[in-house]
């Protein structure tokens, strides 16, 4: 298995291999590196060299490898979400595991003869490690797990589209923009280009410009709701919630949203109570660890005890919401009001 980085500057630097696995919840980095491949591969025309396959037609994968690209020299086949990577668990399934059977045999026999005629790449959301095509084409090609890149990753890609640009952002900044915007790199990449549109050639992108323009994830928001709560702020925790409302962002959603930030909260306390590991105790995958240092500053401001009441009124919330008792959004309203108070 390669790393992104590693098969970016292979591609970059024109070399193609003639199988690929690519793989993962990172789609943005993901398309861009199948978009050099098709690029690399030169003209696609499609039936003839170029050759999509999807879950409806993966039994006709090695009749498309061995039929000649007529009037061109090599074939591209790209095989997208077939689940023939996926170990079958069910009946429906065992033919999809013959015809991987099949395949491995296959480009077991013929890998030398295929790299002179095909580039086959697999496109897969998630895959099974452990089956024997993985491993197959691990041996004989090039893998790739596209996962959430980290903070620190993030900040390099940013920092290079910003410089490309000449357009300037302090460190400082480029974790807040992360912050408030999240670690998608297709949200990232299109926030981002508004704030170089913004600050022009040769400017610098502020932090009031990220304020104005970036369009905040909800858990972003709820992190500014918490930091006005937990001052006894209740207009500004307040406003916060009645600005998501005006943005159309559907109150069950923020009620859970901010459900799961208090829950958070609470684990943060005891954690740091009992000396437990925060991002284990919360569960954070990389790209999240960053948020470690906010949880423990957010929970420095409640009681172990009022974390406990808050959850339980949001439960309580929720229970008469649902049969019908109180209208949803004066029940926050009312339980920002009584914490502030």
């Amino acid at each position: 298995m390669v790393k992104i980085e590693e098969l970016e500057k292979e591609l970059n630097q024109g070399t193609l291999k003639n199988i690929y696995i690519l793989y993962g919840e990172e789609w943005y980095l993901l398309e861009n590196c199948l978009k050099k491949i098709k690029h690399l591969f030169g003209e696609c025309i499609k039936g003839i060299n170029y050759i999509q396959i999807d879950d409806t037609n993966i039994s006709e994968i090695i009749s498309d490898i061995e039929t000649p690209a007529f009037g061109y020299e090599k074939k591209l086949i790209i095989a997208r979400n077939t689940g023939i990577l996926k170990k079958e668990g069910k009946r429906k399934n065992a033919e999809l595991g013959k015809i991987r059977d099949r395949l491995v045999e296959y480009l077991e026999e013929n890998s030398k003869s295929m790299a002179e005629s095909v580039v086959l790449v697999f496109v897969e959301e998630e895959i099974d490690n452990k089956t024997n095509l993985y491993k197959t084409i691990d041996k004989l090609g090039v893998v790739c797990h596209f996962e959430y890149q980290k903070p620190i990753q993030i900040e390099k890609r940013i920092k290079v589209i910003c410089h490309g640009y000449k357009v300037n952002i302090s460190d400082s900044n480029l974790r807040y923009f992360i912050e408030c915007c999240g670690t998608n790199m297709q949200e990232l990449i299109n926030e981002i280009r508004k704030l170089i549109e913004y600050a022009g050639e040769n400017g610098t992108i502020q932090k009031e410009d990220m304020d104005c323009l970036c369009i905040k994830k909800l858990e972003s928001v709820i992190f500014d709701l918490t930091d006005s709560l937990g001052r006894k702020e209740t207009n500004k925790a307040l406003q916060v919630l009645r600005n998501l409302l005006y943005a159309k962002e559907p109150i069950q959603r923020i009620l859970i949203t901010l459900y799961n930030h208090f829950k958070k909260l609470y684990l943060t306390k005891l954690a740091i109570k009992y000396n437990k590991d925060i991002i284990t105790s919360l569960n954070l995958k990389p790209n999240q660890t960053f948020l470690v240092n906010k949880y423990k500053t957010q929970a420095k401001y409640f009681e172990e005890k009022d974390l406990k009441a808050i959850l339980q009124n949001l439960r309580d919330l929720d229970y008469h919401y649902k049969i019908g008792q109180i209208d949803l959004q004066i029940g926050l309203e009312s339980i920002l009001c009584r914490y502030c108070s």
